[in-house]
């Protein structure tokens, strides 16, 4: 049986320069998908697959991203002033015990497989850790990472969250190429990150959840510029197979939003709003009412 994951990266390095002027002032991590921010659900999703450790990866101007962990003692203290226990719970839910956050700077934009790699000095020897991309956020009954993580204490190797996509859309990804086919995990012959048109392997791509061993993070020491100029996690990945060790991809159980993009954070905002109790029926009844002007206009 693998080591159970207890640690996380997670690469918030990025300038967010889709959601300008946004992001002009706050990180895109802690844009907020109903009344979470991105990085609460990531956070929540590694609590319930058992992680301990989180690190994040950052950069310059995330210092409003730091400061939503810690602890608010006067906003604590007013909502317990006026009785406001929920409210009180919900903030509490955001803070984390000291010493549990680590952050790292990359100071330098080269690339996912780097930002990963800045980590390295925090991950031991023959560790397994996980990365989690905040724009990927996965609607689940069963949280994605923990899927994953009870997938992974019986295959051990490499571990790289998968979903089928549609074959014109498959250049967007990295793209394992499968060599069994498992049902929910899959043994992989290698990986090609963004294939040319009519190139990939196969319609599974590679979303923003991985369990990683050590190796990775020596591979990636050595690892050059691929796809885009940039350091390729996957590159890294691949190269693992090369080494004859086992990848798996695992088609996990849920509905993937990628918030990296206007239209996927819209489209989340939909599907959170309406898995809302409290704001269901008027969204809903608002949402129908635009649809029927939209059709009533055309």
């Amino acid at each position: 049986m693998a080591r159970k994951v207890t640690k996380a990266v997670f690469p918030v390095a990025g300038l967010g320069t889709r959601f300008l002027p946004a992001t002009k002032s706050i990180p895109k991590e802690i844009m907020t998908l109903v009344d979470r921010p991105l990085i609460q659900y990531a956070i929540d999703e590694a609590r319930a697959a058992g992680i301990k450790e989180f690190i994040f990866v950052t950069s310059r101007g995330k210092s409003a991203l730091e400061d939503y962990f810690d602890t608010a003692p006067e906003l604590e203290a007013s909502l317990r002033k006026k009785g406001k226990d929920e409210l009180l719970e919900v903030l509490k839910s955001t803070n984390m015990e000291s010493g549990a956050i680590a952050y790292i700077r990359q100071h330098k934009a080269l690339g996912l497989g780097h930002a990963v790699w800045c980590a390295r000095r925090l991950i031991a020897p023959n560790e397994p850790f996980a990365v989690l991309l905040p724009d990927d956020v996965i609607a689940a009954e069963k949280p994605c990472l923990q899927q994953m993580t009870e997938a992974y204490e019986e295959t051990g190797g490499c571990m790289v969250a998968a979903m089928e996509v549609p074959p014109e859309k498959a250049g967007a990804y990295g793209v394992l190429d499968v060599k069994e086919d498992m049902g929910s995990i899959v043994s992989v012959n290698g990986m090609v990150e963004k294939p040319a048109a009519g190139e990939a392997p196969s319609n599974l791509a590679v979303i923003g959840r991985y369990i990683l061993n050590n190796k990775v993070l020596n591979n990636l020491n050595r690892m050059k510029s691929g796809s885009g100029g940039e350091i390729q996690l996957t590159d890294a990945i691949a190269e693992e197979i090369q080494q004859a060790r086992d990848v798996y991809g695992f088609r996990f159980r849920g509905q993937r939003f990628d918030c990296g993009s206007k239209a996927g954070f819209l489209q989340a905002t939909v599907a959170f709003g309406l898995a809302r109790d409290e704001l269901r029926d008027e969204f809903a009844d608002y949402l129908s009412q635009m649809v029927s002007q939209q059709r009533a206009a055309q």
